[in-house]
């Protein structure tokens, strides 16, 4: 049967039997509002004062970032609350004599339902899908659903989490006889080249007597593959088919077939579902790892929180199948979403475009952050929410292996085990670092990265990396000098510095503005890192045939964990990724596509526009490539030939070059001829916008996206890399503006409310979604262009661009109007020319009009003190040799403890005082090293003669020892320590200052050395 013919069957059945199953998108016109009061799930509450909007949506996320924010650093300083979120809907009188379920794809967190104003049910979990039947409470006609989403208690997370309901909603009607939800189990339990056999689990609902069970298997394309049809006589049921020479599916060709299940009474269809599975053989062997369909494959992933990218939380399908593609296309075939599942359109991506998946349940198994899952709801839900976890993903062909938790341990790991393979026998269980004895394979995270790790490896069963390795990257930022996060570890392998003195002297903050020695971005040489480089790891797992594979921490940045690596505000997201949460490429992206692709790639590093550094000064010249050799050009001399090597440190071709202006050009041959070249020439001032469109296709029950990329290039069309001028958007017609990111990692402009987004390194990006049935849209771009500091150019362009994003043609000119004296350019402008020059520490206004409207305005100030920092090579010294200082104010407060800075010489942004009341305050620190001792102090102070304000460590909520604080002999100005050792588990851990009933001192920093 040909795959058109197939489709119009179904159509008919549906149109011939309305008590066949009927899925409809309930995800727009939800009605939202930041507040909680119980009135609110009445049936006849008046909510037109509220906010309408389409779900996906996260609050927290259009919130923004702030000070103080209830997340905590681990979510980015995000906030959390109470929302609520009403819809109206029609009930014809034919549905109620059927099952109508309200399905739910992800609500973080404690979300509450009510239909009718009767209350439904509670879930707590925020990572997990869920539906109820409903059909009891509807009534003729206009129906409400009324949904409580609590998130008041945080941090709830230990990264960033999204708020509200985040993914999709679906009323799914089906016949009193239908499939039980989540209860078809498809299985190959025999695959050979000629035959493949299929056995598929069905359970029903409902009467079943007189009715017939029918099931046929479709090839990709539309083909007839196997039919049975058999008679109910029970609430379940299994069938075996058979089909003839089964495509297999990989990352590489991932060959799907189709399931189409139907419960008949007669002729008439009553239910149907079709399922989409796969064929395909996994082995794990201890000692060479994994194999896929009889292949020794190693597995090239990476780790990915929900929220990495441009949307927070609140994902729509094309947006989301941008980013995994983009993933893919850097040439990994496996990705581990961490620590939670994911809705389910993730897997459904993942089986279309060929990536394994290592579907993971829980972070951890009891409390890890503050307010977790772990504390308020593990215990009493794990198993309802690991039984509709598994029973929803286990037919997906991607999903390769189960994970049940994530650097947490618990005597619970053998129970989860045994309940987790009861529902799903056929793949194998392991977790990040937890519990590895109960598991079947061994995973483990960041120690794993070690060189006596590796060397010393002692393992009777398979092994993972499940976390590995941790690097970091700012895009389009460069050092020489190698990274340590927490300084060198002992035990790791060597990573040379790339000269003998640093070279690059620039910043995102003055470094006497630093809160701690994490504060300076990181280099995008692959030479900023916990324990190891991207480099090594690839080399060390590729060459050791136990070692499976690895997860790296990340693949895309994310927000939160900003205190972790960071050091906390004004750094507000997570780089750990190859990408940024823009999207944009990182030079580490390409690493890994030379040493994981095969069509022919080239990329070079770092840009060729430096004009502080010294004429003559060596640079590393790096080109990544899988070419068999490449050959570099500076101003059209060779400087010779490379090759790409295999050991880790000459996996990029190097040149040493002497730095002069001009054009840098690579050129990549494979057996002697040319395949690719690029090539970079040394910017001028930005003096124009470039800005491009990339379409995202709808699909689904979601609606078309576009990312808008804008970039500053000077009069020669070369990217200006140090381009920090804000982006101005003017949006018209029927699109909504989803953000803006640019990747900066401290920029604290609303990505959500603001109408500009300033270049970061050169670029930023507007994301935008098509409304509901869109038929014209624009956007207007507009910029004041310049260098920040004046110090290549005092010259000045304004840029503005009307852009056609949906059938839209421009009816007029913009017109631009400017002052540089501090005037209201509205009433003193003068109209906009052509380039001008200004004198320091100006500040250029700027309005556009379009027919006689202002649409943008605008502001730009420039002098030598705007912009990144431009230092030398001892501007970083202070910080030479310091360990990890964690300042109070950052920890989580709790009782009287609450942040100030009414005091002096206090480190960072202020300090805790308790005056007079009782609290505590509680850090959190990731030690990447093994479990051992740490000596630790607290920075402290207060005048009050002959006491000693006790106060009760505790670390990982286990009490340790009572620290006593001597007067310091001031209450303003003078700060002393406090030392003590304790011993950190690998991982994460809490450290906690509690007061004993004597107040407390002023808690300036914890420091860790």
């Amino acid at each position: 049967m040909k795959k058109s013919l197939l489709i119009l069957f179904l159509v008919i059945s549906i149109n011939l039997v309305y008590t066949q199953r009927s899925v409809t998108n309930f995800n727009n016109d939800w009605s939202f509002i930041l507040e909680d009061n119980p009135n609110f799930s009445k049936e006849n509450f008046n909510d037109t004062s509220w906010t309408t909007l389409n779900v996906p949506h996260d609050w927290s996320f259009e919130k923004g970032v702030r000070k103080g924010g209830d997340q905590g650093q681990g979510g980015g300083y995000h906030d959390g609350g109470i929302g609520w979120y009403r819809k109206q809907f029609n009930i014809k009188k034919e549905s109620l004599s059927n099952i109508n379920y309200i399905n739910f794809d992800g609500v973080y967190m404690n979300s509450e339902v009510w239909v009718n104003g009767i209350y439904i049910a509670k879930r707590p979990y925020g990572y997990i899908s869920f539906r109820y039947d409903i059909s009891k409470y509807l009534k003729v006609g206009n129906n409400t659903i009324a949904v409580r989403v609590d998130n008041s208690l945080e941090p709830s997370a230990r990264w960033y989490h999204p708020c509200g309901i985040y993914a999709q909603v679906k009323l799914i009607e089906v016949n009193p006889t239908h499939f039980k939800p989540n209860s078809i189990f498809i299985k190959t339990p025999s695959i050979q080249t000629n035959k493949g056999t299929v056995t598929i689990d069905a359970e029903f609902k409902g009467k079943t007597k007189g009715l017939k069970y029918d099931v046929k298997l479709f090839s990709s394309d539309g083909k007839l593959q196997d039919s049975k049809r058999v008679k109910l006589k029970k609430s379940q049921s299994t069938v075996q088919l058979e089909v003839e020479n089964p495509k297999l599916w990989s990352p590489e060709r991932p060959n799907l077939y189709k399931a189409v299940t139907q419960i008949l009474d007669g002729k008439k269809v009553i239910d149907e579902i079709e399922t989409t599975f796969g064929f395909k053989t996994v082995e794990w062997k201890t000692e060479t790892g994994f194999w896929l369909n009889g292949d020794n494959v190693k597995l090239k992933g990476v780790c990915e929180h929900w929220e990495g990218g441009p949307v927070g939380g609140a994902w729509t399908k094309p947006i989301l199948r941008w980013k995994l593609q983009s993933l893919k296309d850097m040439g990994i075939n496996a990705i581990r979403p961490s620590h939670n599942p994911t809705p389910p359109m993730f897997y459904d991506i993942c089986d279309e475009i060929g990536l394994l998946v290592m579907d993971e349940i829980f972070d951890g198994w009891h409390k890890k952050a503050p307010q977790d899952y772990g504390k308020q709801a593990f215990d009493e839900w794990w198993q309802r929410d690991v039984k509709e976890w598994i029973t929803r993903d286990r037919n997906h062909p991607s999903i390769f292996v189960w994970s049940l938790g994530n650097e947490t341990h618990s005597d619970v790991a053998p129970e989860l085990v045994k309940f987790g393979k009861s529902l799903d026998s056929t793949r194998l269980f392991t977790s990040g670092a937890g519990n590895p004895e109960d598991m079947d394979i061994t995973g483990v995270n960041g120690g794993s990265e070690t060189q006596s790790f590796i060397e010393n490896r002692r393992f009777d069963k398979p092994f993972i990396s499940t976390e590995a390795p941790h690097t970091w990257q700012t895009r389009g930022y460069y050092r020489t000098q190698t990274w340590w996060r927490d300084n060198e570890l002992p035990g790791t392998y060597e990573l040379p510095d790339l000269t003998e003195k640093e070279i690059f002297f620039y910043e995102g903050i003055n470094p006497k503005n630093w809160r701690n020695r994490k504060q300076s971005f990181n280099s995008s040489y692959d030479n900023a890192t916990v324990r190891v480089s991207a480099r090594k790891y690839w080399e060390v797992m590729r060459d050791n045939p136990w070692h499976s594979g690895h997860f790296r921490w990340t693949g895309f940045d994310y927000y939160g964990e900003a205190g972790l690596v960071h050091g906390g505000l004004p750094f507000n997201l997570f780089m750990g990724g190859s990408l940024d949460v823009a999207g944009f490429k990182k030079d580490l992206f390409y690493f890994y596509q030379s040493q994981w692709t095969k069509d022919s790639m080239l990329h070079m590093l770092p840009h060729w526009t430096h004009p502080r550094m010294e004429k003559g000064t060596v640079i590393p010249v790096w080109v990544y490539s899988n070419a068999d050799e490449v050959e570099l050009f500076l101003n059209g001399k060779s400087l010779g030939k490379d090759k790409p090597g295999t050991i880790w440190n000459e996996m990029q071709c190097e040149w040493m070059v002497p730095y002069e202006e001009g054009k840098l050009e690579a050129i990549a041959y494979v057996d002697g001829k040319e395949v690719k070249r690029t090539s970079f020439s040394t910017s001028k001032q930005p003096s124009q916008l470039k800005t491009s469109i990339q379409k995202l296709d709808a699909e689904d029950s979601f609606t078309t996206s576009y990312i808008i990329t804008s970039e500053s290039k000077d009069e020669n069309d070369n990217l200006y890399p140090y381009g920090e001028n804000k982006i101005y958007y003017y949006i018209d017609g029927d699109v909504k503006k989803i953000s803006m990111e640019n990747g900066n990692p401290i920029d604290p402009t609303s990505r959500t409310k603001s109408d500009f987004r300033a270049l970061f390194f050169g670029k930023t990006r507007l994301f935008l979604r098509e409304l509901p049935n869109a038929k014209q849209a624009s956007i207007i771009t507009a910029s004041i262009l310049g260098d920040k500091a004046l110090y290549t150019s005092k010259t000045i362009t304004i840029d503005t661009k009307q852009i056609s994003i949906l059938d839209y043609n421009p009816s007029s000119d913009l017109e631009v109007l400017y002052t540089t004296n501090g005037d209201n350019p509205e009433t003193k402008g003068i109209i906009y020319k052509g380039a001008f020059e200004i004198s320091d520490n100006t500040t250029v206004k700027a309005i556009v009009k379009q027919n006689g409207k202002v649409v943008l305005k605008m502001n730009e100030t420039f002098g030598k003190n705007e912009g990144l920092f431009w230092g030398d090579e001892h501007s970083k010294d202070m910080w030479i040799g310091r360990g990890v200082n964690i300042s109070a104010e950052e920890g989580i407060l709790s009782g009287k403890a609450k942040a100030s800075s009414d005091a002096r010489r206090y480190k960072g942004s202020g300090f805790v005082r308790f005056d007079g009341g009782e609290g505590s305050i509680t850090w959190y620190q990731e030690n990447d090293g093994e479990a051992g001792d740490y000596s630790i102090r607290f920075r402290y102070m207060h005048n009050n003669i002959g006491e000693l304000h006790p106060m009760k460590l505790y670390v990982n909520d286990e009490y340790i020892r009572t620290l006593e604080f001597k007067a310091t002999d001031g209450w303003e100005k003078e700060w002393k320590f406090v030392p003590t050792i304790i011993t950190l588990k690998a991982g994460a851990n809490n450290i906690k200052l509690e007061t004993t009933g004597e107040s407390g001192p002023y808690i300036d920093e914890l420091f860790i050395d």
